[in-house]
């Protein structure tokens, strides 16, 4: 799953980046509301975290408000120094899904987000299935025909991302886009070398199945029974 955090105090983004990353999620961090604002817009995330207080003319509700205007339903969690009452009712008046209190432990912030991932959001739902293939998004399990999928945290991102949009051609800029991080140095045969992985684990080993990942030559990958 795909995460932005539009948070000033660089020290603190790039430590909620860091212990994201370390547990699956790829991670985008900006520094200003514009840029903030913009990638909101513009990218697909499963969740964002905005801070209150940004420089660059926007305030962190005021992104809130402008997203939730736009129809885009992604979880929003906003941090804040501020924790009083009505700091916290304005966040939530302002579509925000949840507000945590400035300073606060990982620990804490990593179980919110993991709250927030498991409400039914815009289709997203915790357990996805595509004929005996099932795979479950926060407990970040995948099993085919009962049996277990070792999967890596990349692998697992891509299946996830293709189980979302089954019988629809995906492009490599679509995956990648949602996969990787934005500023990821990623080759050019990388997401192949991906897919390959997960042919390996997801197809090859059960005989008699039908292949459920597929490439359409010219235009990227789709996933299901064919």
């Amino acid at each position: 799953m795909r995460i932005l955090v539009i948070e000033d105090e660089k020290k603190i983004a790039k430590a909620i980046k860091r212990g994201l990353s370390q547990e699956s999620f790829a991670v985008d961090i900006c520094f200003d509301s514009e840029e903030g604002l913009g990638m909101a817009l513009s990218e697909p995330y499963d969740l964002m975290i905005i801070d209150r207080m940004l420089p660059g003319g926007h305030e962190g509700l005021e992104i809130c408000t402008a997203l939730r205007k736009r129809n885009i339903k992604t979880p929003i969690l906003i941090l804040t120094a501020r924790d009083k009452i009505e700091e916290r009712v304005r966040g939530l008046n302002a579509g925000a899904d949840d507000y945590l209190v400035k300073p606060f432990a990982f620990e804490e912030l990593l179980a919110r987000i993991k709250a927030l991932l498991r409400r039914p959001s815009d289709g997203h739902t915790k357990e996805i299935i595509i004929e005996d293939l099932s795979l479950n998004a926060t407990e970040f399990t995948a099993t085919r025909a009962g049996k277990k999928l070792e999967l890596s945290a990349k692998e697992f991102a891509i299946l996830e991302y293709l189980m979302r949009n089954p019988k629809q051609i995906l492009t490599r800029d679509n995956i990648i886009s949602h996969v990787w991080d934005y500023d990821a140095d990623i080759l050019p045969n990388t997401l192949e070398v991906y897919i390959g992985y997960l042919r390996n684990k997801v197809d090859k080993p059960f005989k008699g199945a039908p292949n459920l990942i597929h490439t359409v030559r010219g235009f990227g990958y789709k996933i299901g029974a064919y």
